[in-house]
């Protein structure tokens, strides 16, 4: 007799291996939390729907997590229609950064030695499972700069539309 539990490894079909894979995955991307919140500052329609949330684009903020005083500006296109309201749809990849100094600017040391491949500071999901938008900051020492790159990643491709803006810390 064949077990009902869900995760049982004593079932044989392929598609139910498949099934199990996908159901973790989707349970770990919509779990795992943004390592910063944003806060909506306005909308402007761009897509009229008759009877669903309309395309639009959304101006977000977010203070940088381990930066006191830079606060990013994002400027990113969201699907509307029925999918977008229930968030099937998959939003476009363009976007806009713009970062400010807000405050007095002491940038701790782990980021002035600087990664080659950026620190992510922002992340949010774009897509139900698979796709996401992403800040990612570097630190340039011989400008004594912040640049911050918004881009947008898939799990088998990510898109080359990016975004960059720049803070002089000194």
């Amino acid at each position: 007799m064949q077990s009902l539990d869900f995760f049982s490894t004593k079932r044989r079909s392929p598609f139910g291996h498949i099934f199990r894979v996908f159901f973790l995955a989707l349970l770990l991307c919509t779990l795992s939390p943004s390592p910063v919140a944003s806060e909506v500052i306005g909308t402007v329609d761009t897509v009229f729907h008759m009877f669903s949330r309309d395309d639009d684009i959304v101006v977000e903020a977010f203070d940088d997590p381990d930066i006191p005083g830079v606060t990013c500006y994002l400027s990113r296109a969201r699907k509307g229609g029925v999918k977008g309201m229930i968030g099937l749809a998959e939003d476009p990849s363009d976007a806009s950064i713009e970062c400010v100094r807000t405050g007095p600017i002491e940038v701790p040391q782990s980021v002035l030695s600087g990664k080659k491949d950026g620190e992510r500071v922002f992340k949010k999901a774009t897509s139900l499972v698979f796709k996401s938008m992403q800040v990612i900051r570097f630190y340039d020492k011989k400008r004594d700069v912040l640049i911050y790159m918004v881009y947008s990643d898939r799990v088998v491709e990510g898109s080359p539309k990016n975004s960059v803006t720049v803070v002089k810390v000194q």
